[in-house]
């Protein structure tokens, strides 16, 4: 590959600049390395979490133990702590990468110019993609072998609680790539982790091309107010279902039932439900027993149907649970409905019920969205139940990615321009 690398577990005393100006090296070898150069790393790298499964839980240990230790909450713990069963779905995302088509090279359109010029548009890698992450030290793994693949250097800054972890599982990516012939900085990870390191790292315009977050509105928030490279936001879900007059109402209370309870913890889950006042009564009747053990919040005339359900406040519209928790809201109309989802939404996914072919037009014309669903659950809203195979992360801007961020995402475009000697005029 013809790139000069250091001595594996050399990073720990090097500044965060220096990490990033290894890591632009590594991409720009990385941006010509063969699918089989990619895909051996990737395929050794998988062999290599499972080989040191020992060390890595030995690792992850050190993190679990002093999260129990600082009262963290179990639902973190739960999210940090490493398992046997969860270092082999971290190998088989690898190998699953592996097996995806490679992005790089790939010819968008071309044309050829009445002068006789020959302009193709070609997707590139994006160069070195950075990746701030909270306590899931999968996210080490899963973020290499999707920017890896996609021909750029993964430069990586986990959290406190889980950066035991994230150095063994670094080291064993590192050695993995460099014997498959890649970069040793494929893949290179920031040890300091305080909040003065985090903002370094949003600030490396030398090195990163991009930068996607990972973790909650604290970070979020962060990456707004210090970040200067370019970034994408990986961000709040709050998801609407409606449910229109025309609503096949047994269809639409499966669908609200699995997108609130069959993972409430994550962002494509159902955060609130828009109801249709024609079809208020007998829908919020026999779904409110379907959602048993969830807490309902709602306006006036929900409250009207279901005694039970608390009153909610203008925050509730607008906030994203991750918990058991649903604000219900009757709107008069298809309008009110777009209105009131356009208003509390985040952009990330949007839902109706409706046999009526105009108004899922409307629906998904009008709402702004990353994604809009027409009988079907939000919790569709995947990389990989899209077809991507992988994602890291679901993209809740406008520029430059917008919804599930795969393969492809990773990339951008350069023009190509063949001709035979022509000047301007």
């Amino acid at each position: 590959m013809g790139i000069v690398t250091k001595p594996a577990g050399n990073l720990g005393g090097m500044s965060i600049a220096d990490l990033g100006l290894w890591a632009k090296a590594a991409s720009r070898a990385l941006a010509t390395a063969s699918t089989r150069e990619k895909d051996a790393g990737l395929l050794l790298a998988a062999d290599g979490l499972l080989e040191c499964a020992d060390e890595l839980l030995v690792a992850n240990a050190v993190d679990v133990e002093r999260a129990v230790a600082e009262g963290v909450s179990a639902t973190v713990v739960d999210r940090l702590r490493l398992t046997p069963a969860k270092i082999e779905g971290m190998a088989g995302g690898l190998r699953q990468v592996a097996t995806l088509p490679d992005p790089v090279g790939e010819i968008l359109d071309g044309w050829t110019r009445p002068n006789g010029l020959r302009i193709h548009r070609v997707r590139v890698p994006l160069g070195v993609v950075a990746i701030i992450y909270e306590n899931r030290p999968n996210v080490t793994s899963d973020a290499a072998a999707l920017c890896v693949k996609a021909g750029n250097a993964a430069f990586l800054r986990g959290s406190s609680g889980a950066i035991t972890s994230n150095i063994a599982i670094a080291k064993v990516l590192r050695d993995a790539f460099a014997a498959a012939g890649l970069p040793e900085d494929s893949v290179v990870l920031v040890e300091d982790t305080t909040r003065e390191g985090a903002v370094e790292f949003m600030q490396q315009r030398a090195t990163i091309d991009c930068l996607i977050p990972r973790g909650g509105a604290s970070l979020i928030a962060s990456i707004r107010e210090h970040a200067t490279v370019p970034f994408v936001i990986d961000g709040d879900g709050n998801c609407h279902v409606y449910v229109d007059e025309s609503a096949d109402l047994a269809m639409a209370e499966a669908i609200v039932v699995n997108a609130k309870t069959q993972r409430p913890s994550v962002c494509n889950a159902l955060e609130s439900i828009v109801v249709h006042q024609k079809v208020a009564e007998p829908f919020l009747t026999r779904l409110a027993p379907a959602l048993d053990g969830v807490e309902l919040v709602g306006d006036d005339h929900t409250r009207s149907i279901l005694p039970a359900a608390g009153a909610a406040t203008e925050a509730d519209w607008g906030t994203e649970f991750l918990d058991l928790k649903c604000s219900v809201r009757v709107v008069d109309s298809l309008d009110q409905a777009i209105e009131h989802i356009n208003r509390y939404g985040s952009g990330h996914s949007e839902a109706i019920v409706t046999r009526d072919l105009e108004s899922a037009e409307r629906f998904t014309t009008e709402v702004d969205a990353a994604a809009v669903l027409v009988n079907a659950s939000t919790r569709f809203v995947d990389g990989e139940e899209f077809g991507f195979g992988a994602e890291i992360g679901i993209s809740t801007q406008k520029l430059h990615a917008r919804g599930p961020m795969g393969l492809r995402e990773l990339t951008t475009a350069k023009y190509v321009v063949h001709g035979e000697g022509q000047i301007r005029g």
